[in-house]
């Protein structure tokens, strides 16, 4: 027997999703019948519109998809003058104010405290510059991940951008498959550092080469099945194929129809691509592909996993592990990496960063799965002038250490799955460490990730420390808590956390990460990164340095634990809008 859902995107879903949406905000939100609503909103997100949590009714965030991080000339202006128009609240943020975009794990951007009657306007303002909302949620492929500087990188084994464009259009583009069981992430990766993360994404390609009729040929190697999320991560898994860039798409193509027609659509806590695979396995699956194209698969070639670095917790003298400073491009112009602290960049300040974007470089910027932006094609006589930029004070590339390995997703604020607020409370933290932690200055990197709960769309399990959301009784009351691990990383052995305390209550959160990090700094041996200490040593004994404890650190939001409507307002939540926009009588 199918899910109720996979009843509801028979009756309608993909491209002809958008015509009724239309429809309804024109009509306005109270003509989405309420015993409809679930089943509407559900089939909205294909087009990246997602209603907020309960008590923000009429609320909704739109994400958006620029395949590989690409933003070109322009799009950004018009994210970020579509952020200062449509996307500000009924109340400010304590940390972010009103009006912002943030930029997410997967290389795009999302807004929030969207209306739906503003929907339509919104996307002819964006599409007039080619930014889509399309295929950006729901059970669909989503935005694919690929080095954010594909085509523009020194260091780029095998190209990529046009196979990147040739995903996006033809196989994404396919309204066909828009109905896919779950939610479903494609990576290609064509660069030595790894960074568009392949080992936790459904369908991955990752830099190789193989010996073809005597010659040495760049291509890729395949990986499938793996993500993160309900507590049963996978590593994606190799499929021992070698596919030369011609043959990319179609291989590509092969598994995304397979998984499309074979994936479990019954059991949604089931169905998602590291399921099939665990239940196919990957030689089933690779003769079943063998079967979808008209080329002979050859065996796995030669991989280049072994140098990647990216997110790997390795020094940095292996290579990076972000985007973030000064980068040479082949063209003799470089890149310039800013760190948005947890991805969140008020509207007037991406603004900024468009004009800076045209003013020292070529206006194109590009996003990167640590939730930063790149400016690009930024000429050698112009460098010093754009890092003496005020902007740049505020978005360093060359920020702290915290600051730099800092994630974190929607959380509370608006996520109705989250259990804690994230954002806010990450950012309250690193000021906290900052204060508060002494770190050598040969550490460049502790990787923070929280997530607002086990979905884990902040990769917390792939961090150096990683937080989730839950809650936990303090003093007879119901807080705001977090289970904590460490040891997490993606690159040549990935590896997922290690839990060292559960539900720990948010106030004591950062006085246990110092207890560790005080720890680490004693005990580590010269040059030794977090992860290559946490590796060897015992998990008793981080379990006793990182005790959780009461210090000074005074949390936004502790005993919140999703009772208000927004975690900083105890006041009555914003009433629903009517078609033209202005306030109705809320029904609480």
């Amino acid at each position: 027997m199918t899910h109720k859902k996979e009843d509801w995107k028979a009756g309608l879903y993909g491209d002809e999703v958008r015509e009724k949406l239309i429809e309804f905000a024109e009509s306005g939100w109270e003509s989405i019948p309420e015993d409809e609503r679930e089943v509407w909103f559900s089939r909205f997100k294909f087009w990246g519109v997602f209603h907020h949590r309960s008590g923000q009714e009429s609320y909704f965030m739109m994400r958006l998809t620029n395949c590989g991080g690409v933003l070109e000339p322009g799009q950004l202006r018009a994210i970020a003058e579509v952020a200062a128009e449509y996307a500000t609240g009924p109340v400010d943020n304590p940390e972010f104010g009103n009006g912002w975009i943030d930029l997410t794990t997967r290389q795009s951007v999302q807004l929030h405290w969207i209306k739906l009657e503003d929907i339509p306007e919104i996307w002819e303002k964006l599409e007039a510059v080619g930014v889509s909302s399309r295929s950006s949620g729901g059970d669909t492929m989503r935005n694919v991940s690929g080095c954010p500087v594909a085509g523009k990188d020194a260091h780029e084994y095998v190209e990529t951008r046009p196979l990147l464009d040739e995903i996006q259009n033809d196989l994404r583009g396919d309204n066909a498959l828009a109905n896919m069981p779950r939610k479903f992430n494609i990576s290609v990766t064509g660069c030595r550092e790894g960074c568009a993360q392949d080992s936790i994404n459904g369908v991955a390609l990752e830099p190789a080469r193989k010996l073809v009729d005597g010659e040495t040929v760049r291509g890729f190697n395949m990986r499938v099945g793996g993500g993160l999320g309900g507590r049963e991560p996978r590593r994606a898994r190799s499929l021992d194929v070698f596919v030369e860039p011609e043959h990319a798409y179609d291989a590509v193509r092969a598994f995304v129809e397979l998984y499309h027609a074979e994936g479990n659509r019954e059991n949604r806590s089931k169905n998602r691509s590291r399921f099939f695979v665990d239940d196919w396995g990957t030689e089933k699956i690779r003769e079943a592909m063998a079967e979808k194209v008209d080329f002979d698969l050859a065996y796995g070639g030669t991989d280049l996993r072994k140098e990647y670095t990216y997110n790997a917790g390795r020094s940095d003298e292996a290579g990076r592990h972000d985007h973030v400073g000064v980068h040479e491009q082949p063209d003799g112009r470089y890149y310039v990496g800013l760190n948005t602290p947890v991805g969140r960049v008020p509207a007037d300040e991406a603004l900024e960063l468009a004009d800076l974007a045209d003013e020292y470089g070529s206006g194109e910027v590009r996003l990167t799965r640590r939730q930063n932006p790149l400016v690009m094609d930024v000429p050698e006589a112009k460098l010093d002038e754009l890092l003496a930029e005020p902007l740049l004070d505020v978005h360093s590339p060359d920020p702290d250490v915290f600051t730099r390995g800092a994630m974190a997703c929607t959380g509370t604020e608006f996520c109705s799955l989250a259990l804690t607020e994230t954002k806010a409370r990450m950012a309250a933290t690193l000021r906290w460490l900052q204060a508060n932690v002494d770190m050598p200055d040969d550490v460049s990197q502790v990787k923070m990730h929280f997530s607002g709960c086990t979905a884990d769309c902040g990769q917390a399990l792939t961090a150096d420390i990683g937080l989730q959301g839950m809650r936990a009784r303090k003093d007879g009351e119901m807080v705001e808590a977090m289970d904590i691990g460490v040891g997490g990383g993606i690159g040549p052995d990935p590896a997922f956390i290690d839990w060292v305390h559960q539900r720990v209550p948010a106030d004591e959160a950062p006085g246990m990460i110092k207890n560790l990090l005080d720890g680490f700094v004693a005990l580590r041996d010269d040059g030794q990164t977090f992860r290559e200490w946490v590796e060897s040593t015992g998990d008793g004994t981080i379990a006793e340095l990182a005790q959780p404890e009461e210090t000074d650190y005074v949390d936004p939001c502790l005993t919140d634990a999703k009772q208000s409507w927004y975690p900083f307002d105890d006041g009555e939540g914003p009433a629903p809008t009517a078609a033209d926009g202005t306030p109705m009588e809320a029904d609480d």
